[in-house]
């Protein structure tokens, strides 16, 4: 037997899956420089419109990279928070909103203060 892709009944390889899809979800100016570099962009979109993204993603079994503005990420729907949670083959990574970088604090960046501390993060001279 050797490892690698399956083949069906009569031989043949079975087909490489799909590329993962790279979505970017936010602001029309952040969404720009995402558009440029090869990104699935949505702008401004309503949080029914992330929601039933995830859910065509989740559904699908497709893998994705969705880089998400913070502000959209705030409040997740159920398809939303599941593909959060879950990991594997849907990378999301929040960012900054493009006008207000210093008021950014990631799901990271939260979880470790609260197991570690308030302090736990910052820079010791």
């Amino acid at each position: 037997m050797t490892k690698g892709r399956q083949s069906d009944n009569k031989g043949k390889p079975a087909e490489a899956a799909a590329p993962a899809r790279m979505i970017a979800l936010g602001s029309a100016a952040l969404m720009e420089g995402f558009a440029l570099i090869g990104f699935e962009t949505h702008i401004d979109p309503a949080p029914e419109d992330i929601e039933k993204l995830m859910q065509d993603l989740l559904r699908a079994r497709q893998s994705a990279l969705v880089v998400i503005e913070q502000g959209l990420a705030n409040n997740p729907g159920r398809h939303l928070a599941r593909a959060q949670n879950e990991g594997g083959r849907i990378i999301i990574t929040e960012i900054p909103e493009i006008l207000l970088p210093e008021n950014y604090h990631s799901r990271v960046e939260t979880l470790m203060q609260d197991v570690l501390g308030a302090n736990a993060l910052e820079v010791k001279e």
